[in-house]
């Protein structure tokens, strides 16, 4: 799977655009034209493409939208935030990043950077009436196609503590996928049933995870 991986990455990269702007153009200019009702849209890298690839009929039967590009970092995301989200008028966005800006995927990883898009990307929201949930960032062990970085768990707990008190400060949702995939082992990575690779996650964990987000989601929807 870690080639399966290094191909999604690949075609993030090799896109019309850095950013992939014109990656769901077709599809948003389709869904803008029906003007049909999006319950939630979920942003983010290869965790949300394969999740709706890999579960579609979780998208198609609760009205979600995936909008999820592999090998995306945050800054990637945020410049393509209004053409994929905001556009759309979904009632909620889940935004799930930073898992590749620790890989350095788009250049060296520095915290308050990915911080600040993932705040930014929340606050564009807030600001077009959309309701936010930021969620955890996945464990990992290690980065399986770049195993140099060092201290990757420790990344990930600063980034998800900040986005945690972020969401407390600014009334947003915080979704918490994190404590209930990571390993009970020293390695705080994802258990065998959970990954392909150790970052990308199987239908086990998936199914962990809808059940938590959809929750979120509903909650926030009878508001």
């Amino acid at each position: 799977m870690c080639l399966f991986a290094g191909i999604i990455i690949v075609h993030a990269q090799n896109n019309e655009q850095w950013a992939g702007l014109n990656f769901f153009a077709k599809d948003n200019a389709q869904l803008r034209k029906e003007a049909k009702p999006i319950k939630a849209a979920f942003m983010g890298n290869s965790i949300t493409q394969m999740w709706a690839g890999m579960r579609p009929d979780f998208f198609k039967d609760n009205s979600y939208l995936g909008r999820g590009i592999g090998g995306q970092t945050t800054p990637q995301m945020l410049s393509r935030f209004r053409a994929d989200i905001v556009e759309l008028k979904p009632q909620v966005v889940v935004i799930n990043g930073g898992i590749n800006d620790i890989a350095a995927n788009s250049g060296t990883y520095d915290f308050e950077f990915t911080f600040g898009s993932i705040r930014s990307m929340a606050e564009i929201a807030h600001a077009n009436g959309i309701k936010v949930i930021l969620t955890s960032v996945l464990p990992a062990a290690e980065i399986p196609w770049r195993k140099e970085i060092p201290a990757v768990p420790a990344k990930i707990d600063q980034l998800n503590a900040a986005i945690k008190t972020y969401c407390a400060e600014k009334g947003f949702t915080y979704v918490d996928y994190y404590s209930r995939l990571v390993s009970k082992d020293s390695s705080k990575g994802l258990p065998e049933q959970y990954t392909m690779d150790g970052v990308h996650v199987t239908v086990a964990a998936y199914e962990v995870m809808e059940k938590i987000v959809k929750q979120a989601i509903e909650s926030l929807v009878k508001k």
